[in-house]
């Protein structure tokens, strides 16, 4: 089995630390697992770490995630050698069920803050969200280089400039595949790659201590709509020269086989829009200029306009035409304000919302709150993505209501109008038998992922004690010719609330999910300023918390539980003192839980007249 830690990185927002991680790998042979548990803080465990660089005759090569391992999203990697430090990729994750009112979930820079006289620049592999969605957040705080192929570069600019102050002066570097950028003791070359986003690169990461392949997401695409396939002789030339670790996704490995080109969604549209009786609406990641490029050519041969909307697909949109990334004729692209001026046959409308988001166009539009788009019957709606995982009841929601408006509705299980930018199985092997690694850690995946890629890793022929399963946060150190986790770093995910770049601490998250799940009930307490007398019954306010045909027995029974408990205090205390000391909140909260066994939030509120 390949090596790993058990225990888990949680951080509050406050920046502290929670819980232990495991020290040292686990060396695990196939029939055997062993665990170790840590007993020493953060501070002791980087301390250690700091010595043991300090003995050694030469510096230390650190990897430590900081995002994307045992999960999908919030994608940053440290790279570290002596004094100096590479970031790649710098991303975001989208909040889970149990992360009510937040926005989204960054990594924890904290680690970066205390070394940021170290760090040479950051290296993007692509221009998806979950590897570039954090730069704002980052570069408030940490002026270095960016690098990053030209559609990259172009959205990270409009990224940084959507989000206002705080984030100005960046320096944006565009590179073209093959660039090698000196960074430090660091080198790193660009290696052409496909992905469902143009410009994506895997990276050549030369050390003093060898070199380091990290994959980014990619597939192998023959036969890609815009650009050349990846660059396998590249990737096979790197692999001969000796290749120390690779870093590489994980998202299909549970896949077998190869992924499908591209180029077979074109064909799939082609066969839908000369069947189409109305408006064609295609919902589509708004990232993924190459779908956009097949809805404006299939659009385009049927004689339809195309509108585009939603603000993220028209940022996109004009990144990718302003680099020549997008081919169509001059009168096809049409303004969404013009759309009743042409027949519904000649329309087709580009939307972002094929995740089913909340506030996305899409959703809008199939609840009938879209300002300038309603859904027609006889609309043809074509969904051009996966759900991602956990996403499927929001998109399936979204579904429902498009069918309830006698819309056509043609999603993944009906029809091939989307296929996957990340590599199967079959794929995975031909990069691992190209580079040869020495050693393997398996990233951008939940735990499963991870576990399946090493199997496949070990398969290939890199030993189970040369393969390690990392925790966010976690230091992989090579040195003396060995390899070891070595400790870890604080790495939880930073909860983002609003438009503000500010993160939430978690008391106000448990708050809301009481406020979901058990509701709250206000009280309203006069009392009188010369006797310290309640006056009067107290007003109680319950919402979400119990059903009408309760909530009147519920609240007298409360009054009278307030009433004795005004009667009995007085005696060395005032009233309202007692109840500031949360006295009487507590006794109501234990009262409403064995009533009701629920454990609604219970607010108090002191009128002295």
């Amino acid at each position: 089995m390949p090596n790993q830690t058990t225990g888990k990185n949680s951080r509050s927002a406050s920046g502290r630390q929670k819980g232990s991680n495991a020290t040292g790998a686990v060396v695990a042979q196939k029939k055997t697992a062993g665990r170790s548990k840590s007993t020493h803080s953060t501070k002791t465990k980087q301390n250690k770490s700091k010595k043991a660089a300090d003995q050694n005759s030469s510096p230390l090569l650190r990897v430590i995630p900081l995002g994307g391992m045992r999960e999908i999203g919030k994608n940053l990697t440290i790279y570290e050698y002596g004094d100096d430090i590479i970031i790649v990729d710098c991303g975001i994750a989208f909040p889970e069920e149990n992360m009510p009112g937040i926005d989204i979930v960054i990594p924890d820079f904290s680690y970066l803050l205390e070394n940021q006289d170290k760090i040479r620049g950051v290296f993007l592999t692509h221009g998806h969200e979950d590897h570039i969605g954090a730069l704002p957040y980052f570069c408030r705080d940490i002026n270095v280089p960016i690098f990053g192929n030209r559609l990259t570069i172009e959205l990270a600019r409009i990224k940084l400039n959507d989000r206002g102050t705080g984030v100005k002066g960046v320096s944006l570097h565009p590179i073209t595949d093959g660039v090698v950028i000196p960074a430090g003791r660091f080198s790193v070359e660009f290696v052409r790659v496909n992905h469902s986003i143009g410009d994506a690169n895997a990276l050549a990461i030369r050390t003093p201590a060898g070199t380091i392949f990290h994959s980014g997401d990619f597939k192998i695409d023959y036969t890609p709509v815009n650009g050349e396939p990846i660059d396998l002789s590249r990737i096979a030339a790197i692999g001969n020269e000796g290749v120390l670790l690779m870093v590489c996704e994980s998202t299909n490995v549970e896949r077998p086989g190869y992924s499908t080109s591209e180029r077979k969604v074109g064909e799939s549209f082609a066969d839908l829009f000369a069947k189409a009786p109305g408006r064609i609406v295609v919902a589509t990641f708004s990232s993924n200029i190459f779908r956009m490029q097949q809805i404006f050519t299939a659009a385009e041969k049927y004689g339809r306009k195309v509108a585009l909307v939603g603000r993220s697909m028209l940022n996109v949109f004009h990144a990718a035409d302003s680099l020549g990334y997008l081919s169509m004729r001059s009168d096809t692209l049409i303004d969404i304000n013009h759309i009743d001026h042409y027949d519904a046959e000649e329309i087709v409308i580009i939307t972002t919302g094929s995740q089913g988001e909340p506030m996305s166009a899409l959703t809008r539009m199939a609840f009938a709150s879209h300002k300038r788009i309603e859904i027609q019957p006889e609309d043809t709606v074509i969904i051009s993505a996966s759900p991602i995982p956990g996403n499927e009841k929001p998109i399936y929601r979204v579904i429902n209501e498009l069918f309830k408006r006698g819309a056509h509705v043609i999603y993944e299980s009906l029809s091939e109008i989307h296929v996957s930018g990340h590599a199967y199985s079959g794929e995975l092997r031909l990069i691992h038998n190209l580079i040869k690694p020495r050693y393997f850690i398996p990233s951008h995946g939940e735990y499963r992922h991870l576990h399946k890629h090493a199997e496949l890793a070990h398969e290939m022929g890199t030993p189970w004690e040369n393969i390690f399963l990392l925790n966010n946060g976690d230091i992989f150190e090579f040195a003396s010719d060995r390899a070891k986790i070595s400790g870890f770093v604080p790495a939880g995910g930073v909860l983002i609330d609003g438009s503000g770049m500010v993160d939430i601490d978690h008391p106000v998250l448990r708050d809301r999910r009481v406020l979901a799940e058990d509701g709250l009930v206000a009280v309203f307490i006069a009392i009188d300023r010369k006797t310290g007398q309640m006056i009067g019954e107290p007003d109680i306010q319950a919402r979400g918390f119990i059903y009408e045909s309760e909530q009147e027995r519920i609240i007298k029974d409360s009054q009278k539980r307030i009433a004795h408990f005004a009667s009995k205090a007085g005696e060395g205390k005032p009233l309202s003192d007692l109840i500031k000391s949360r006295s009487l909140q507590n006794l109501l909260q234990d009262f409403l839980f064995e009533r009701t066994h629920r454990r609604p939030i219970v607010v108090i509120s002191v009128i002295e007249i």
